[in-house]
Order: C-alpha cells, then structure tokens, then sequence
C-alpha cells in the first residue's frame, strides 16, 4: 500500500516526467516531439482515474465533466491535450511562419531594422527591443510577441553581425514579464478579479514593476551575450542566404516602412481595440449602444480575435511580398508550403510540451503543492512568490502558476487584515510565475524553434534569465509593501 501510494504521488510522477523528457532530449538525443510524448504517456500511465477527476474538479470542471475525463483512455486523454494545445497555437505558430518569412523575403524587416537604427543607433537597438516587446506585451499574448518580433531579431543580427543572442532576450524579457504582471494578460485578469485587487492599480503596478524586472533581465542577457554568444543560424523560414541578400538592397529597392509595419502593426491595433472595447463594454455594460455603434464593435471583435488578427497579418505579409517580387500565384503556393514546412514542426514539438504539461496537471501536482504549502509558517509575500514558482516550475504553464496561487491566498488577500494591499501579493505571484521555463512548457518551445536555439542554449539562458528577474521582482514588492503599503 505504502510503495503504491509512492507511486502514484504527484511528486514522483513529476519527478518521473523530468528524467524521462530531460534524459531522453539531452541524454539519449532523441527528437524533442519524441521525448515529451514519452513523458507524457509515462505520466498519464501513473496517474489514477480517482486523481485525475479529482484534479479537473479543482480547476472547476462539473463532475460529469471530470467523470468522462478520467474515464477516457490513457491515448484519448494525450490526444486532448494535444488538440487543446494545437488549438490554441496551431493557427497563430502557422500564420507567424508566413509572415515572418514574407517579411525577410520581400525586404520589410530590413526597412524597420534600418528604420530602427537610425533612431536608436546601433548601440541602443537592444533596448529598442526589450521596450518593444515589453509595450506590445502588455495587450498582445506571449507567443504573438515572440512571432512577430523575432524576424526583426534576425534582420537586425544580419545587419550588425552581432549580438542575436541579446535580441532574443531582451524580447523574452519584456514579452515574459508583461505577460504575468499587466492585465489584461490573462493570468493577471483572473489575479484581479479573484483577489479584488482594482485593474487600474494592478496595471499601474505591474507596469511600475516590470521596469524593474526587465532591467535586470536585460543586464543578465547582455552578460550572457558576451559569455555564450550564439550565431544566426540557418533554418528553412529564415535563411541566412536570404537575410543576407535583403541586407545588401539599397533602400528604393525595399518597400516603404509604412507598408513595412503593416503585417505586424495590423493584427496588434485590431487586438488591442478588441481588448479596448472588451474592458469598455463590461464596465459599461447597463448602456446599450447603437445600431451602427453595435455593429461596429461586432465587426471590430470578429477582426480583434487573435486568430482573425494573425490571419490578417499574414495576408498582407503575402500581399507586401507579392508587390515587392512580383510573385505569380503558383510562386506563392510555392512560398507558402515552404514556410509551413517549418511553422508544422514548431506546431508538433509546441503541442507535445502543451501536452506534457497537461498531464502532469492531471497528476494533482498543483493540490498537492497546495496542501504542502498550506501550514508553511512565512511572510505571506514570499509564500505566493514560491506557491507560483513551484506551481509554475511543476506543470509548465504561467497562467496556471498565476491562478493556482491566487486561488489559494485570495482569502488571505481579501479577510486577512493585511498591513499592506492585496496588490503586492498579486504582483508577488506574477514574478514567482516566471520560476523556472523548461521542457513542459509549449512557450520554451515556441521560442526555441522560433529563435533556433537548442534545448541546452535555451536552458542554459533563458531559465536563468527568468529565474533572475523573478526573484528581483520578490525583492522590489517586499521594499515597496514596507515603504508604500497603500492602506
């Protein structure tokens, strides 16, 4: 009974799920897709029916839904997460592939890298990047950050000749941190309503705070840039050959930096409007608006949806590249085969990390992380710190970190007659949320395939880069709950 209870304790299971996906990737060199399906299976072999159904309970499914769930087959339920990871990112990882590559082929990313330069100067071009991804962040999720902004990455690297490594971090670290810390990312927007922290001071907040974060960030990538600076590589999306031809127009040969912008500034206004006019509708929600003023913002949420913004963007991604090359419509069937080629990779591996992650969260890793973490006699803003981070480090997801851990001390957050606001508790779990990004995460995996950094690069960089700017965050929210407690 006791080996059996051993077994299947989350803990183990978890344990289980690390050596297999991190011995079979680093150890046995086996193809990442390949490593994290294994784990998977082992995982979901481990773990009882009665946990699973008790675990889809806990995330507020009905029990006739946890029921079927946890009588499903051990290939049903792999093959669920992996269609729910697939869904959410199938489309934009595919759309990002277009037009990333239609923005090196036709010369776009080179006009808003040199556009850039002249502006910031080649010195300040990182900083341009980690404001930019930081900014576009805040409204934008994650992964549609990384999308858009790691071409330019790759056109500014070509151009310069150096410092790609910096690139992709100083975007990491501003998408990262914008994302767990501003609503209305979707982790800080459930953190505000289940803690009663108001919206505007968590904006204000996390704003205030992320600036603090991504600074230090940044000083970790520019260290890691001069101690394992890592070369643009050649990948079927983004060849160097191409990158390199694009670098060497003359600027009439390039398209006009208004045109340019249009693939990624598109889909970013339309989400950000829709984000706009969801905010406004539910604060206003007892004024009926008009009919032309209704249908307006029907029309503006159907564009304003991710999936429709991205598709968008692609198509005039193909519209730009068609103008600038004079490309026939077989040529673009052509060009468009070759980009999926390399988006359906990242769409496979992404989706085995997604599904990795969701079972382990199947195991009851977060419950039992929560009832380990239930006496623990310490600060209040620390524990949310480690609540998110272990939450976060076990499963994968950030936003399961954030909601995990802000279900757990919303009581405390809400009657606990704190001797500062429920803001920096908020703010707390948002940093411990960034602890630590590996292999069950579909976001490591979107950066790593996007970028091409391997597996060690990655964790070799980005986990520390995380881990870093997590833990500043702590040390900023501990200085201002004693200086400014806002009660």
């Amino acid at each position: 009974m006791i080996a059996s209870s051993f077994i299947t304790d989350p803990l183990t299971i978890l344990f289980v799920g690390i050596v297999i996906v991190v011995g079979g990737i680093i150890g046995l060199k086996l193809h990442p897709f390949l490593a994290l399906l294994l784990g998977a299976l082992v995982v979901a072999i481990m773990t009882p029916a009665a946990v699973i159904e008790h675990a889809a309970l806990a995330k507020g499914a009905t029990q006739a839904a946890a029921h079927q769930l946890s009588s499903k087959s051990i290939g049903e339920r792999i093959a669920l997460e992996f269609g729910n990871t697939c869904g959410k990112l199938g489309i934009l990882i595919a759309m990002a592939a277009i037009i990333g590559k239609c923005m090196l082929e036709s010369g776009a990313a080179e006009r808003i890298v040199r556009s850039l330069l002249k502006v910031t100067g080649i010195d300040k071009a990182p900083l341009a990047f980690l404001a930019g991804s930081f900014f576009i962040g805040i409204p934008v999720f994650f992964d549609t950050v990384i999308f858009l902004m790691i071409p330019l990455a790759k056109a500014m690297t070509m151009r310069i000749g150096k410092n790609y490594l910096l690139f992709i971090l100083a975007i990491m670290a501003g998408a990262s941190m914008a994302n767990s810390l501003v609503p209305p990312a979707p982790g800080p927007l459930f953190l505000v309503g289940e803690m009663q922290i108001p919206i505007g001071l968590m904006m204000i907040g996390g704003f205030l705070l992320g600036l603090i974060t991504i600074t230090t960030g940044f000083l970790f990538a520019r260290y890691a840039n001069r101690k394992w600076p890592i070369p643009l590589r050649d990948s079927l999306d983004a060849r160097l050959e191409d990158i390199k031809l694009a670098s060497m127009k003359e600027d009439r040969q390039l398209p006009p930096l208004w045109l340019s912008l249009l693939p990624v500034l598109v889909p970013l206004i339309f989400i950000c409007v829709n984000t706009a006019l969801t905010s406004f509708s539910h604060s206003s929600a007892s004024v009926k608006p008009s009919l032309f003023m209704g249908g307006l913002i029907r029309l503006l949420g159907f564009l304003g949806d991710k999936y429709i913004a991205l598709a968008a963007g692609g198509f005039i991604a193909l519209v730009l590249l068609a103008r600038q090359k004079g490309t026939d419509r077989e040529g673009l069937t052509a060009f468009v085969q070759a980009a999926l080629m390399s988006g359906g990779a990242i769409i496979l591996i992404t989706a085995a990390g997604g599904t990795f992650g969701g079972m382990l969260q199947q195991s009851g890793i977060s419950t039992r992380i929560a009832e380990l973490t239930e006496g623990y006699q310490m600060a209040l803003i620390p524990l949310a710190f480690l609540v998110a981070a272990v939450v976060r480090t076990a499963q994968g997801s950030a936003t399961v970190a954030v909601i995990t851990a802000s279900g757990m001390l919303s009581g405390m957050a809400t009657h606990g007659h704190l001797a500062y606001h429920p803001l920096y508790l908020g703010l707390a779990i948002g940093c411990g949320s960034k602890l630590v990004p590996w292999m069950n995460d579909a976001g490591f995996w979107v950066v790593c395939k996007i970028s091409n950094l391997t597996e060690g690069e990655a964790l070799k960089t980005i986990a520390p880069m995380q881990t870093i700017m997590g833990v500043a965050g702590l040390i900023g929210v501990l200085i201002a709950a004693r200086l400014l407690p806002l009660v």
